[in-house]
Parts: structure tokens; sequence; C-alpha cells
């Protein structure tokens, strides 16, 4: 028998990958129907459409079915047209990207060297501290949020001379708060110019306060260390086709473009984002679904006297009345699919997208029957 040893992946990776904890996705429905013996289930769990895809989207993308033999357009050229067009900015500006994930990451991609630091809020999206740590920067501790929300005066003065990067959600998730315009400005001011800030703008669409910023227009105004990253999962419900886009100034994209994979962004994604943004029918439906909802899902939290973060974006956070794992796993056996928080250091709570009016009700009727079986 040899002695010679067996090979050690682990040793074949930096520290600085093995310490990384892999991003735990929701499971399908269907392989979570056959694990648990469930049918017709509800997954509320993703912030995704419930509405599903734009069918404006849907009808470009079986006319495009046929060329899929063909690479798609590197550059995205049409669709930049488009939404440069809809955005009012030049192409030059737009940064395509496969999600809006892409796009954060090709940030710390572009813009960071090994000692450099990113700073974030506590409770914000996992994708930043991942798109961190995973190449060996140094992440700067987590500022602790505000009422569940983003810090700006204590994350200002968490920046460095070694801070290159600042990742803001703005509606955060998975809080559903947000950084209001006065909020902004004056955090901006206070920012370095070389420090880069990136608002991630995922859930903009659904914001209906009249204090949330334009970060567009800051752009448009000059504010050359400020990106603004969007997508097309969540509003156009095209999340299956991975597409977002990132604006900037010209130079700073023309860096991205350096470092960015030619085709990441494919031929489908780009034609129906294209035909989505024609779609003001169902933008609009969309809209006025999760309002009711949300108005909805307010009205029977206050009345089963449950705590609540109040949310701009499309889903609700929510205290678990019982144990939080328990209570998820009992809501899961009954065929509703929420989002656990512990990964986001909120082991107490729970978070549920906005469905369909029938998935609204139905999540609350069977919230109340586990309450009840928990004794509540």
């Amino acid at each position: 028998m040899s002695d010679k040893k067996k090979p050690n992946p682990a040793a074949w990776v930096p520290d600085y990958i093995r310490s990384l904890v892999p991003y735990v996705p929701g499971k399908p429905i269907e392989e979570l129907e056959r694990e648990l013996g469930v049918k017709n289930s509800i997954k509320i769990a993703s912030n995704e459409n419930p509405l599903g895809p734009s069918p404006k989207a849907l009808q470009a993308i079986r006319k495009a079915l046929a060329d899929l033999h063909r690479y798609p357009d590197g550059n995205g050229t049409y669709l930049k047209e488009k939404l440069a067009k809809k955005l009012g900015v030049t192409p030059e500006t737009l940064i395509l990207g496969n999600g809006s994930n892409e796009v954060l990451e090709l940030l710390a991609a572009t813009f960071m060297m090994p000692g450099d630091q990113a700073v974030m809020s506590e409770h914000a999206f996992v994708v930043y501290s991942l798109a961190v740590d995973s190449r060996g920067y140094k992440k700067s501790v987590a500022t602790p949020s505000k009422n569940f929300g983003h810090d700006l005066e204590a994350m200002a003065k968490a920046v460095t001379d070694r801070t290159r990067l600042i990742f803001i959600a703005n509606p955060n998730n998975p809080t559903g708060t947000y950084v209001t315009r006065s909020e902004l400005l004056k955090f901006l001011d206070a920012v370095p110019d070389r420090v880069i800030v990136a608002m991630d703008e995922a859930y903009f669409e659904f914001v209906e306060k009249k204090d949330y910023p334009d970060t567009l227009a800051l752009i448009k105004q000059g504010r050359k260390n400020l990106v603004a990253v969007r997508t097309f999962s969540k509003i156009y419900g095209l999340a299956g086709l991975r597409i977002g886009y990132g604006i900037a100034d010209p130079e700073m994209v023309g860096f991205v473009n350096r470092v960015r994979q030619p085709f990441n962004s494919n031929s489908l994604a780009q034609v129906g984002a294209m035909a989505g943004l024609d779609d003001r029918k169902h933008i609009s439906r969309t809209i006025k679904n999760n309002r009711v909802g949300m108005k909805y899902l307010e009205k029977q939290f206050k009345r089963l006297k449950l705590e609540y973060i109040p949310s701009v974006a499309n889903f609700i956070l929510f205290r678990s009345p019982f144990d939080a794992g328990k209570f998820y796993q009992k809501m899961l056996l009954r065929g509703v699919i929420l989002r656990p928080m512990g990964g986001y250091g909120l082991p107490e709570w729970l978070r549920v997208t906005i469905g369909l009016p029938a998935e609204n009700q139905r999540f609350i009727k069977t919230l109340e029957e586990v309450a009840t079986e928990f004794g509540g």
C-alpha cells in the first residue's frame, strides 16, 4: 500500500476562501414538496414577483429561441441603448451584469486591492460580504444598524485611508428600511471622493416615499464616486434570467468593462429585459399588488400583535411569536415557504414576500393555525 498522502483540497485554497460560509439559497418548491410530502405550496421567501414575468418579455424570448446557437451581444448594445433612453443617460454610463449581484462583485474586483477595506451595514445583503471576503480583501466590521437600517453617520466614521468601497442597500434587504434624500446627501458630503459608494437599488421601483433619494439625478450632477445598481429580477419578474445593471461615471464603467467577462449577460436576458422595459401594464399591476398586499399584512400583524419592521420594498420582516426555527418548520410543513433570518444576525425574525391576495391570506391563516398549535 502506498505511503503517499491523499490529496487535501483544503490545503490548496487560501485561508480567506476556507473561512467563507456558502450562501444558502432557498430550495425549489418541487424539491421541498417531495422532501416534506406536501402539495400546493406557496413560496413567499425570495422577494420574487408573484405576478410572474412580464408577458411582453415572454413573447420576445420565445421569438429569440431560434438564435440560441449564437453568442450574445457582449456589449449588450441594444439593451443599453434602450435603457439609456429611458434613464436619460448615455450607454457609456451603463454596466450590464449577470443579475445585479455580479455588478456588485465587479465593483469590488475592479476597484479594490489586497489590504483595502469595504464598509457595509450590519443587517445588509450577504452578497456584499461575499464579494469582498472571497477575494481576500479586508472587510471592516459591519457597522451596527440603526433601527434595523443603515446608520450612515457610523458608516462614514468607519471609513479609513484603506476604504475603497461602501455598500448601501436602499431599500435594505432584508429589513425593508430606506435611507432618505437628506441622509444620503449628508453622508456623501462626509465621504472622501476616492471612496466608491455603491447604492444597491434592487427594490427602488416599489418605494413610494417622497423623501427617497434620486441617485440617478446625483450621478447626472457629477457625483463620480456614486454607482446605482439595479435589477430586472424584481418588478420585471425576470429573476431566472439573471440580468441587472449599474449606472456610473463613464470612466468608471470603462474600468469595470476591463474586468467583466465578455458574454456575462445572455441573449434571452437581454431580449427579455428590453421587452420588459415597455411593459408598463405589468409594472403598474405589480406595484398595485404590492401596495395592497403590504397594507393587508401590516393590518394583520397589528391585529395579531406581531412585531414587524415597516417596509418600502416587496417584503416585510416580522418577529416570530415563538421559536423562529420551529415556527418556520411548522409553516413549511403546511406548504408556506418563508425565509428565516438567522444568517443575517436576526435569529428571531422571518421575512415574507408580498404575494398574491390568496397567498397573503393563506400565509396569515396558516400563521394563526401554527400559533394555536404553539399555544398562542
